[in-house]
């Protein structure tokens, strides 16, 4: 699918990348591998695959997705983790998803009420988090999603580009939905189903990036809050 670009944020992922590489090389996507130059180790577990690099100057996940997403000329991407813990065959799923029912971005989801979704992956404090923030989300910016955290995305290049997207952390999780609905973008939940990861660990610090999400919806919300209002001044005025 030449239309595609995957996203693959690789940060210390010598064990699973070449498996994950792998699997895809079936698929016709272009592929970028977001990552830090000094990673040598991951660099050099891939060396035999044709996929492009795309090396990082600042640190963190949130930076290492908008690098991504700005650096895609196609008309779609896809986050994808390095992990394993994604299945490429829901892919094509979730760009039907997008392009037949009018979307604008797709967000998968390991939540919804579907026998097609779960996970081999969770844990309990990443599940009560995930669906205190997912909450959240629909009761503060109506967000219609049941896995707010959860990063395997497809959407539309262009559109999202427009978002002028910041965050540098996994608070990107919550910005980009929170951005696409304030821009009036169409966004939707997929089933999906999260496999274990091949190798390493997770990346998210449960604790202390639990606390930066909650305290970035709060400022969100009080942002949109405030945005709105000065704007309705601006109208009256």
């Amino acid at each position: 699918m030449k239309d595609i670009t995957l996203i693959i944020p690789a940060k210390n992922e010598s064990e699973s990348l070449p498996f994950v590489l792998k699997e895809l090389k079936s698929f016709e996507y272009e592929i970028f591998i977001i990552l830090e130059k000094s990673d040598t180790k991951t660099i050099a577990s891939i060396k035999e695959y044709n996929v492009n690099l795309i090396y990082q100057t600042n640190r963190g996940y949130g930076d290492a997705l908008t690098l991504g997403i700005n650096s895609v000329k196609t008309k779609f991407f896809v986050i994808f983790n390095a992990d394993g813990s994604f299945n490429p065959l829901e892919i094509k799923d979730l760009l039907n998803k997008l392009t037949q029912e009018n979307n604008d971005i797709v967000f998968a989801s390991r939540y919804e009420k579907d026998n097609n979704s779960g996970s081999d992956d969770d844990t309990i404090l990443t599940l009560v988090g995930n669906k205190i923030f997912s909450f959240m989300g629909n009761i503060l910016f109506s967000l219609p999603l049941s896995d707010i955290l959860y990063t395997f995305v497809i959407g539309k290049t262009e559109l999202v580009k427009k978002l002028n997207l910041s965050s540098k952390d996994f608070r990107f999780c919550i910005e980009l939905p929170i951005k696409a609905i304030d821009n009036k973008l169409k966004i939707c939940s997929f089933a999906s189903y999260e496999r274990k990861r091949i190798a390493g660990v997770k990346k998210v610090n449960e604790i202390k990036d639990g606390f930066l999400i909650l305290f970035s919806i709060i400022n969100f919300f009080y942002y949109l809050k405030i945005k709105k209002t000065f704007l309705n001044l601006i109208r009256k005025w």
